[in-house]
């Protein structure tokens, strides 16, 4: 069965930058913006915000967060499957997930747009460096439960629906992780940067034969693989109108992340910007990595998506850092954070009023202060 997450994007909390935004401040017409506005909850049971505000408040503690695997085996054994999966069900499983079945699934995305919540649904499935998988079957299957969560996505649609769905995606999922770090370290050295350059790998995702000097006849293959999947699911999003926003994850990944994903631009970003990038603001050169692939891209002369995010993986990135010697690549402060996040925002919001069409932007937070900042620079109200 096809566990599908929905993320749930309200205008006006979460917003989406078209190709008439403005690089200047602005005030706008009208009453203002209202983030405590109690509307956000109408479509909201008693039971549902009761669950949600528990859901919380156990999410608060560490302590419990650290044993909440120990814990959820425990439970499973001492309570069985069927009863354990109905309360789960009832508590963490129905707060993140939309539902278990394409008609659950279809039923929570109507009610959502019946109150202009737009969602963002995604197979929340990844891998990490040490979780390799034998053969190329989990990948597989990986991409043809994107595939079915594509089809979710336009079958959600209801008429008032005004812009096209979209879906996150985590290349980890459909190519090995350990490869993904292979391809990081290579693009460090001087002689692997002109074998893995952006058009060979674009080569690759067309369907051409490349081979690539510094990695393994293994790795090649499963390189070629990945791609293959990668071009599938792509041209599955761009043939049903879907906008693919890739998720970025571990420092170790993200540089290999980055150059499959503008490679993919390149190929399907020609006159829309179907493929999206994902960038973490609480990271200390996230402002570098944009510029730079904003740069690319015009220079491929292909439209860019950003999905800019604070970003998830704090912990284990200060710690792997320790561990390992190497400097802290997270912001030291929480205030750092905002003012990464700010000048991200500021310059994506730039290139977009000069780009006519070719830039776009998802502001993926609920920091009421960034909200209100990216706000502020519309000429008029989100839409």
């Amino acid at each position: 069965m096809l566990r599908c997450r929905a993320r749930c994007l309200p205008r006006g909390v979460a917003v989406l930058w078209s190709p008439q935004s403005t690089a200047q401040k602005s005030t706008f017409p009208g009453p203002p913006l209202n983030l405590d506005d109690r509307k956000v909850f109408q479509h909201k049971t008693t039971w549902e915000i009761t669950r949600g505000l528990l859901v919380f408040m156990l999410c608060s503690s560490p302590r419990l967060v650290q044993k909440a695997p120990t814990l959820l085996s425990i439970s499973r054994r001492v309570l069985g499957r069927r009863l354990w999966d109905s309360l789960l069900r009832l508590t963490l499983y129905g707060q993140f997930v939309a539902g278990e079945t394409p008609e659950e699934i279809k039923g929570t995305l109507h009610r959502l747009q019946q109150f202009k919540v737009r969602p963002l649904l995604a197979v929340p499935i990844e891998e990490d460096v040490g979780q390799a998988k034998e053969g190329e079957e989990w990948y597989d299957t990986n991409a043809r439960a994107m595939l079915a969560c594509l089809d979710l996505s336009v079958r959600g649609l209801t008429e008032e629906s005004p812009r096209s769905p979209m879906m996150q995606l985590k290349i980890t999922a459909l190519m090995a992780a350990e490869l993904c770090k292979t391809i990081t370290l290579r693009l460090q050295e001087q002689e692997a940067v002109s074998d893995l350059n952006i058009e060979r790998v674009l080569a690759l995702i067309k369907g051409e034969e490349v081979r690539f000097g510094c990695l393994t006849p293994e790795e090649n293959l499963h390189f070629q693989k990945s791609l293959s999947r990668l071009r599938s699911v792509a041209e599955y999003a761009v043939g049903k109108k879907v906008r693919v926003l890739v998720d970025a994850e571990y420092t170790y990944i993200n540089p290999a992340l980055s150059l499959v994903t503008i490679a993919m631009m390149a190929v399907y970003n020609t006159q829309v910007p179907w493929i999206w990038n994902t960038y973490q603001a609480y990271l200390k050169d996230t402002l570098m990595h944009l510029s730079q692939d904003a740069a690319l891209a015009e220079r491929l002369g292909v439209c860019f998506g950003v999905k800019l995010v604070r970003g998830a993986y704090l912990e284990k990135e200060r710690r792997l850092a320790k561990e390992k010697g190497y400097p802290d690549p997270v912001h030291p402060s929480w205030e750092a954070t905002n003012e990464s996040y700010k000048r991200c925002l500021d310059f994506v919001l730039d290139r977009a009023s000069h780009a006519r069409g070719r830039f776009e932007l998802i502001v993926a937070t609920h920091n009421k202060a960034s909200v209100e900042h990216a706000v502020q620079r519309q000429p008029s109200h989100t839409h």
